[in-house]
């Protein structure tokens, strides 16, 4: 992913709320699968690590865009943002 598609997509997130929640509980095989599915259905989302959370913002966007094959657009503090293009029904154009 360019720098410009990335600056793209940080401007979209802007508008955006975060639908998913990181807890103490962590990232489990579940909530791997919803946001596998809010992917296909948006692919762009935004999540928020709780203070309680085992893991920092870091290495959770890690483990979610290596489990995912997702991009990461942006980490800063307590919120992830990424991005998986639907290859069959692309819905932002980079």
């Amino acid at each position: 992913m360019t720098g410009k598609e990335r600056a793209k997509l940080r401007g979209m997130a802007n508008t955006i709320q975060p639908i998913f929640q990181i807890g103490k509980s962590g990232i489990g095989e579940t909530m791997a699968e919803q946001l596998g599915r809010a992917l296909d259905a948006r692919e762009l989302i935004k999540i928020t690590v709780l203070e309680t959370a085992d893991v920092t913002a870091r290495e959770a966007c890690g483990q979610l865009c290596e489990a995912l094959r997702a991009e990461p657009v942006q980490c800063i503090g307590r919120k992830i943002t990424l991005y998986r293009r639907n290859e069959k029904e692309p819905k932002i154009e980079l």
